[in-house]
């Protein structure tokens, strides 16, 4: 069976909303630019075009978000009492709709005004975790796998309630005249460890309007999905942007369906304020979540004496001081700063002919009979394997991944050359397929192994040039493995005379260079096989376009 998909267009259907607001838009969600302001955003956008990549533009830090989009995504995790009772559910049903409450709790937390998250740096990481009531813990760790284009990698478990998420969020903004997109791809992967169920999640597209004239709002926009594979029901949420005639701005509908498509209940309400849900078996109404009287849960970080240069809190601690004292000029300076580090650290990779390769996240190993086929979107996951037989093994296999915990310090990692990329390097034309790769203090090939390590007690530093190329992959490659083992993560790297960082042309050493800059769909469930036509489509409200998304099969 194919997801549904039905075009969204200006003047969508709002039958589903029995209460609204009107024309009313609230303050918390508007902001009032001054003169000064409003000329600075009329400059920088004064040529473009409708349709314009903003992904490379520079903003005004009067409207960021003091905080990274690493961060940002714990939202989704913010409200623990719809979070840990899905797995505890029985009726296959039911745990399906705590999933819907759970997806749909998260979207009220959001700074006052229109503000955007400021842009993960390459291999930027922010890691947190949650103190529940129960003496449990949450753990999250996230990376940003790619600059251009921008994806954020990230994982959550709460090993002792039977959790797991894994996601890559992939936004790709454009200009739409009056109105800037933040078109939301990429998915996120929950899953239930006990029961053995994935839950495919999608986001809606994100507006700010007014940014030319008027005043500036932020709307939520789309479809959204939610589908498991393994019980074939599905949630279709439209986010309803409000029309030129007529609406309500932050209205949602939709409905969750079984597996043959059949309708069990109906989505209505506002997503910043109180939600329902309609049994279609037995016509009963009942709230499903109140936004307007709920406590977000916030993640917890290590002291910003105890993080590394490229950890979100403290590589941007100078820029959201500033950003939350309105100090612009500060805030601007610095955050221009940060990212001449950025340009600077990829043209010495381009001229070094080294590819990048995050640390902490490897590539999806999807395809046909691939280990994670039909998770393909997700691009990266996690570079362990949390596998333990206990809550407490677990526990220790995500700390050995990264420091999160306050004391903890960073887990021993085994790092080897980052490769030369086969473009500049004219030796490896004859052979696509030879990698070397030299271990700590050893030049043999590496074992790979996804065995994990005990949580060492020894901090190491490290630089983010420091990769693990025992399973070589294209472009921007694969992550560190650190579970190896046989290897002494306490010696240290050795790296062959034949390196540019060793040779005798004048270049900056590679120690200079790590002390001169920081270290670094929804996937549709069909009958049959995937194929072209089958796959879920998403329409952007404002330009019509479709965007695909992979098959997944259970």
């Amino acid at each position: 069976m194919v997801l549904g998909h039905r075009r969204h267009s200006l003047t969508s259907n709002r039958s589903s909303i029995d209460s609204t607001r009107g024309d009313e838009v609230t303050k918390e969600d508007e902001t009032v630019v001054d003169a000064d302001q409003g000329n600075m955003l009329t400059h920088i956008i004064s040529s473009l075009r409708p349709g314009a990549d903003l992904s490379r533009v520079t903003l005004p830090t009067f409207i960021l978000e003091p905080r990274s989009m690493l961060e940002r995504i714990t939202n989704f995790m913010a409200h623990p009492e719809t979070l840990l009772p899905m797995p505890q559910i029985e009726d296959p049903i039911q745990r399906f709709v705590a999933v819907t409450k759970f997806y749909l709790s998260g979207w009220h937390i959001k700074p006052p005004g229109v503000k955007k998250p400021l842009n993960p740096i390459l291999g930027e990481i922010f890691t947190g975790y949650w103190d529940y009531p129960d003496g449990t813990r949450g753990y999250y760790i996230s990376e940003q796998t790619s600059h251009h284009p921008p994806k954020s990698s990230y994982f959550f478990m709460a090993p002792e309630h039977h959790i797991r998420i894994d996601g890559t969020l992939k936004p790709r903004s454009k200009f739409l005249g009056n109105s800037a997109a933040s078109m939301m791809e990429g998915i996120a992967v929950m899953r239930f460890l006990d029961t053995g169920e994935r839950f495919f999640i999608t986001q809606p597209n994100m507006y700010a309007r007014g940014i030319l004239f008027g005043k500036m709002k932020y709307e939520l926009g789309d479809h959204s999905y939610i589908r498991c594979p393994e019980t074939g029901m599905e949630a279709d949420i439209e986010f309803k942007t409000k029309g030129w005639v007529g609406g309500t701005y932050n209205a949602i509908g939709g409905f969750i369906s079984d597996k043959n498509g059949k309708h069990l209940f109906e989505l209505s309400g506002l997503w910043n304020e109180e939600m329902w849900i309609k049994d279609l078996t037995t016509g009963k109404k009942q709230l499903l979540f109140d936004a307007s009287h709920a406590k977000p849960s916030y993640p917890k970080a290590r002291p910003l004496e105890e993080q590394d240069e490229r950890e979100s809190q403290k590589l941007w601690h100078v820029v959201t001081d500033a950003v939350k004292r309105k100090d612009q000029d500060t805030a601007t300076n610095d955050k221009a700063r940060i990212e001449d580090r950025q340009r600077e650290e990829a043209a010495k990779r381009n001229s070094d002919g080294v590819d990048w390769h995050p640390q902490l996240f490897r590539r999806v190993q999807g395809g046909p009979g691939g280990s994670e086929e039909g998770e393909e979107d997700l691009d990266w996951i996690i570079n362990a394997k949390i596998d333990g037989k206990t809550p407490e093994e677990q526990v220790k296999q995500i700390l050995g991944i990264a420091a999160i915990l306050p004391g903890q310090a960073p887990p021993n990692r085994r790092f080897s050359i980052p490769s030369r990329s086969e473009h500049n390097d004219p030796s490896a034309a004859g052979n696509q397929t030879i990698q070397q790769s030299y271990l700590v203090n050893n030049n043999t090939k590496p074992e790979v192994s996804q065995t994990e390590l005990d949580l060492p007690q020894q901090k190491q530093q490290t630089s983010s040039d420091l990769i693990d190329l025992s399973d070589p992959a294209p472009d921007e490659g694969m992550g560190v493995n650190a579970n190896n083992p046989k290897d002494d993560p306490r010696l240290p790297v050795e790296k062959p005379n034949s390196t540019p960082e060793n040779s005798n042309s004048g270049k900056k050493s590679q120690d200079e260079f790590s002390e001169s800059m920081p270290p670094s769909r929804l996937l549709n469930f069909v009958d049959g096989e995937p194929g072209e036509g089958k796959a879920l489509k998403r329409v952007d409200s404002e330009t019509e376009e479709e965007e695909r998304f992979h098959d997944a099969h259970s």
